[in-house]
């Protein structure tokens, strides 16, 4: 097992690692609250890489490298960000709907709207 020190040099291995053996990888994470421990292993049975930290700079590269390799198992590309709206105003008759994002059809909230319960009021004596 090898503790790799610099980020930049474990996240370039840990890609690597998984393109060369997708079915065979692993990748693991310790969280050690009470020393404040962050243990990151990735292995493919024959190379294990890991990486050890004590900062809480490294959770936001933490996070980039989690989203790179969980869209790789995934066989997924990165959605490309959409470009901001620049004009407000219609470009054709301005008798548009707003067309929804969404796959999934907006449901009607029925007439009971929730799980809460009343109370039921005490029995007088």
């Amino acid at each position: 097992m090898v503790y790799i020190t610099s980020w930049q040099e474990y996240q370039e291995a840990a890609e690597s690692l998984y393109a060369k053996s997708p079915n065979k990888t692993r990748y693991c994470v310790k969280w050690r609250s009470s020393e404040g421990k962050l243990v990151l292993k990735i292995t493919d049975d024959t190379t294990c890489i890991k990486f050890k930290t004590y900062s809480s700079i490294f959770l936001n590269r933490f996070e980039t490298l989690n989203l790179s390799l969980m869209q790789k198992m995934q066989n997924k590309r990165p959605e490309p960000t959409p470009p901001p709206a620049t004009s407000k105003s219609p470009q054709h008759g301005g008798d548009e709907k707003p067309r929804a994002t969404s796959p999934i059809p907006p449901q009607q909230a029925g007439p009971a709207s929730g799980g809460i319960k009343k109370k039921k009021p005490k029995k007088k004596k």
